[in-house]
């Protein structure tokens, strides 16, 4: 998944609470419980599962409802919670082109408050997880 900084805009506090109570949960759990996550973001439970959808929609999280209806965070739902930090501390107040494409991430030029350029490099774009190198491996044998 690529980095896309125009879901970031449509965001609410709400979506950021679930965020944070889905990283918070996931200290102890591998699938974070749905219940758990309205406790931890302290809202009503339609509250929850709105941002839920809407998490899952953009793809920052990821639902699983095998053993129990639960989510996880991604990679992107990671790096939203990464630059609302840093938005929140002033160390980047915009992002601007894509200036290169690696082989774990995708380079952006982001803007600290003296509108000086900085690199950002987010960990979003890892394009094939270990499972499916694993896997085209064994085919290719």
């Amino acid at each position: 998944m690529k980095l896309d900084v125009s879901v970031l805009r449509y965001l609410s506090k709400e979506d950021f609470r679930v965020l944070t109570a889905i990283e918070m949960g996931m200290k102890n759990h591998e699938i974070v419980p749905t219940q758990l996550i309205t406790v931890i973001a302290k809202l009503k439970r339609g509250g929850a599962f709105k941002s839920l959808s809407n998490l899952h929609k953009n793809k920052l999280i990821f639902h699983d409802a095998k053993k129990y209806d639960g989510y996880k965070l991604t990679y992107g739902g990671y790096d939203f919670l990464a630059l609302k930090a840093f938005s929140a501390r002033a160390s980047i107040i915009g992002i601007g082109n894509q200036v290169g494409v690696g082989k774990e991430s995708d380079v952006f030029i982001a803007y600290n408050q003296d509108n000086q350029p900085r690199i950002l490099k987010p960990r979003s774009a890892a394009t094939r997880p270990e499972t499916t190198i694993n896997s085209a491996r064994k085919r290719n044998s």
